[in-house]
């Protein structure tokens, strides 16, 4: 009896052990999550989610020194050796040094505006200008050979232009009908002055 009972027991679990088990399903790749995520950001329930999400007190702060973080080490890249290596050789093509310039362009111009308004820079710019060794230095420029042909150049391209020239021919036009209008009255009352001699 004991051992039809040992039997049973082995017979039931052969019978457990062949039995078909249900297969797992395989989780999904990469690329089907992804697409799957993208679908979902792309709606208004995704979008609406995302824009809470942004409005947190906590996201903000994180966000905030995310930027600090950002800065910092930008700065050290900027001020490293290669990054200083990196920025010599891009500033040494043209194209790249251009497109550099115009896009702080306007940048520059805001902040020298702002500098101009200062009080306190117009009165560096003044000590500047001021001082002895910048009044030498703009006496040297001014006699130099090089800022004397540009001026002639510059002189001569202003003579040279239509619109100055055109300017030049108003004065002149006008000068000429202002002598004639003086010499009119000086005229005039000399003629009445004889006029009442005479009748004297």
């Amino acid at each position: 009896m004991r051992n039809w009972a040992l039997l049973l027991i082995l017979f039931f679990f052969t019978l457990s052990s062949c039995a078909p088990q249900e297969k797992s399903p395989a989780p999904p790749d990469y690329d089907q999550i992804k697409k799957m995520v993208v679908d979902i950001l792309k709606t208004d329930e995704g979008k609406k989610a995302i824009q809470d999400v942004m409005t947190e007190d906590k996201v903000k702060q994180q966000l905030i020194m995310d930027q600090t973080v950002v800065k910092q080490t930008i700065e050290q890249v900027l001020t490293a050796k290669k990054g200083m290596e990196f920025w010599k050789k891009a500033f040494e093509d043209p194209k790249f040094a251009e497109s550099f310039a115009k896009s702080l362009k306007i940048e520059q111009e805001k902040t020298i505006k702002a500098l101009m308004k200062d009080p306190e820079y117009q009165g560096m710019m003044i000590d500047i200008l001021k001082s002895p060794e910048m009044e030498k230095a703009s006496l040297t420029v001014l006699k130099s050979k090089e800022f004397r042909g540009h001026l002639q150049k510059v002189i001569t391209e202003t003579f040279d232009s239509p619109l100055f020239k055109a300017k030049i021919q108003d004065l002149l036009i006008k000068a000429a009908e202002n002598m004639q209008s003086t010499k009119k009255q000086s005229g005039g009352g000399e003629g009445s002055g004889q006029q009442q001699d005479g009748s004297q």
